[in-house]
């Protein structure tokens, strides 16, 4: 299996160590993975894409997140990428996980391949929004081609 791109998109920091929390499980299962918490569109090359965002203000992407969507909308085709998105929000707001569902809407849009639903985590849940995320894993893993 080809190593995966954890790409992050964090404005507080909840969905930065959501997404390492990701990064050390597939590492413990010896799947190779490789952490962007600063996305670089030139340096996201493997084939298949976990992408971890929040959402900010009025339904927007984080600020880190930002030069990666712009280079993103730049590029005619991602076709050779398959992906699944983690949102993670507050259902208080009606804007919940808007930059999640986007994003999935413009990779879509660009040709890649979605593996499983943007998987949206509430962080008015009980659980940590870690362990929710961890618990669904598996399921990244299974649709991952082996």
């Amino acid at each position: 299996m080809q190593a995966i791109d954890i790409i992050v998109g964090s404005q507080m920091g909840s969905a930065e160590y959501v997404a390492e929390q990701l990064l050390e499980s597939l590492e413990n299962q010896g799947i190779n993975a490789v952490l962007h918490e600063q996305p670089d569109l030139s340096q996201c090359t493997n084939s298949y894409w976990l992408l971890v965002t929040s959402t900010y203000g009025a339904g927007d992407y984080p600020d880190n997140l930002l030069p990666f969507i712009e280079a993103l909308n730049g590029t005619e085709t991602m076709a050779d990428r398959c992906f699944s998105v983690v949102g993670i929000g507050d259902s208080n707001y009606d804007t919940f996980n808007h930059a999640a569902n986007n994003l999935a809407t413009l990779l879509k849009e660009k040709g890649a391949k979605q593996l499983l639903e943007v998987k949206k985590i509430d962080v008015q849940d009980p659980e940590l929004p870690e362990d929710t995320a961890l618990a669904w894993l598996p399921q990244f893993v299974e649709s991952l081609p082996q």
